[in-house]
């Protein structure tokens, strides 16, 4: 009797179930937060190096609360969620959002100079008027959508930065 054939089986069989088992180890995919995200109004004040802001309206048409965790922009080294908020002296000042923006089931958060705001922290080129840069959000299940925002001169936005005024931080003026 020739076993060849029922050799040859058995290991096909064997490398299948053992390709299958592999498969099976792959992390789902993330859910996709960012397919009921929608921005308007984006826009990012002018500055040559320095620091700036990015302002807008982020919305949320899903039915649970989306969350922004991070924000990165190829037009700055660093970038932070920001908050305004008042100090203990009783100024209101400027400083990292904790936990990120929490934008509401069928909701939307304002980001408005002198309240939450995306900050570059460090301009690695000139942001110039006229121009456009591109600004990718982060959400809390890992993904993400980028924005196309244009650039504006703005004489405000100066704020005081936890421990000092932004115009001592040179915000590209």
């Amino acid at each position: 009797m020739n076993t060849r054939p029922l050799r040859f089986g058995a290991i096909a069989l064997l490398a299948t179930l053992a390709l299958a088992g592999c498969a099976g180890t792959t992390a789902p995919a993330p859910a996709a937060e960012s397919a009921s995200f929608s921005s308007s109004d984006v826009w990012v004040k002018a500055a040559d190096d320095g620091m700036t802001a990015g302002f807008g309206e982020l919305t949320n048409t899903g039915d649970t609360d989306l969350t922004v965790v991070s924000a990165t922009s190829p037009a700055t080294s660093s970038m932070q969620l920001h908050e305004t908020v008042q100090n203990e002296a009783g100024q209101m000042v400027m400083r990292e959002v904790e936990g990120g923006f929490v934008i509401p089931a069928h909701g939307s958060i304002p980001l408005a100079p002198g309240g939450n705001h995306l900050m570059f922290m460090d301009v690695t080129s000139p942001l110039r008027a006229g121009d456009d840069t591109t600004i990718t959000l982060t959400f809390s299940d890992a993904s993400s959508v980028e924005i196309t925002a244009p650039i504006k001169e703005f004489a405000g936005a100066n704020e005081n930065y936890d421990g000092g005024d932004m115009g001592d931080m040179d915000m590209g003026r």
